[in-house]
Parts: structure tokens; sequence; C-alpha cells
């Protein structure tokens, strides 16, 4: 529930009761080795890509408590390169639920292996995932509780980008039909 609006009132039906952001909040680390490495010799945005879809599936799947399928991934952003030796932690949770549909934060932190330096942030992406059942349809999700004003923020920016991948999704779906209706032969 953010500013007292509850899943009814937000459109989304469901009587799993909520979870608070932090049920399901979670961090994986790694160490990158020489096997990570693209030509340039830092660590391919491939593997970190790999390492944030994992966070997120898993925060996905706690938060769900069950099976969630990747959706979507939203704004990927590479800030630093990230390089042999770093330790990467990824840290994601939950920021958004609507019926069966959760989006996942992800920050991905690098620090050197064998320095007591802070970790640097060196990456971000957001996650959409679908929870399924057996049959890979759909499956209601419980409701995300944010618990602090980060968390609150978070909720509302994701709203934010909910409403900006449904209307993308719509502009490209009329866009097609209307260029099938003027040429039917095209592909």
């Amino acid at each position: 529930m953010v500013d007292g609006m509850t899943k009814q009132a937000q459109g989304v039906d469901t009587d799993l009761p909520g979870k608070p952001t932090s049920a399901s909040r979670t961090t994986l680390s790694h160490i990158m080795t020489g096997s990570d490495t693209n030509l340039l010799g830092t660590v391919h945005g491939g593997v970190i890509m790999k390492l944030v879809d994992d966070a997120a599936g898993a925060v996905a799947g706690r938060h769900s408590e069950g099976p969630a399928v990747t959706a979507s991934m939203d704004e990927m952003a590479f800030l630093e390169p990230v390089r042999v030796g770093d330790l990467v932690h990824v840290k994601a949770q939950v920021n958004w639920t609507g019926r069966s549909s959760m989006e996942v934060g992800v920050r991905v932190l690098a620090e050197r292996w064998n320095e007591s330096t802070p970790a640097t942030q060196v990456g971000s992406a957001y996650l959409v995932f679908a929870a399924v059942d057996a049959d890979g349809k759909p499956r209601p999700v419980p409701p995300v509780i944010p618990e602090t004003e980060r968390d609150k923020r978070r909720y509302q920016e994701a709203e934010i980008r909910r409403t900006h991948r449904l209307a993308r999704r719509r502009a490209i779906k009329e866009l097609r039909a209307r260029r099938a209706a003027e040429d039917p032969e095209a592909p």
C-alpha cells in the first residue's frame, strides 16, 4: 500500500496478503575472472546482465513464492567498467507488483577483491517478471508493501515506468495495424 491506496483501489484484484519489500530483497556476489572478459579486458556486459537476471529472478520467485519468468528488461545502464578481480554485488528488490507481474530493481556494485575500499555502483536495471503456474499461465502475486521512503519512491517510479511500457506497446500495435491496413502485402 502506497499513500493509503489498496490494490483494489489501483485496479488490482488479489486476496493474497501483502509482503514487505525486505521479505524478498537479496544480494548475489561473484568474483570476476578472466573467463568473464571481453576483447578490451573488462567484463562482458552480458556477464553482468546474466547476474542481474539471476538476482532479479531469485527476488521475483521469493516474492511470488513460485516460478517467475523474465518478461522484459528496462534501462540497463552500465555506469563504470568491471574488471577481472572485482567482487561484484548485485542487489535486487521488488519495487512494484501488479496482478501477476512484478518490477524488480537491481543495483550492481563492484569492489576490488583485495582492497578495503567502498564498493562503487557500476550498473542498474529494471526488470519485469511474470509469475507463472506449472502450465506457464500467469498466477497472482502478493502485493508489495514499501517499508521506507526510498521504497515508496521506487514504487511510484515503477508505476511511471509501467505506464510508459504500456503506452509504448499500444503505440507500436497501433502503428503496425495502420501499416497492415495500408499495405496488407508488407511484412
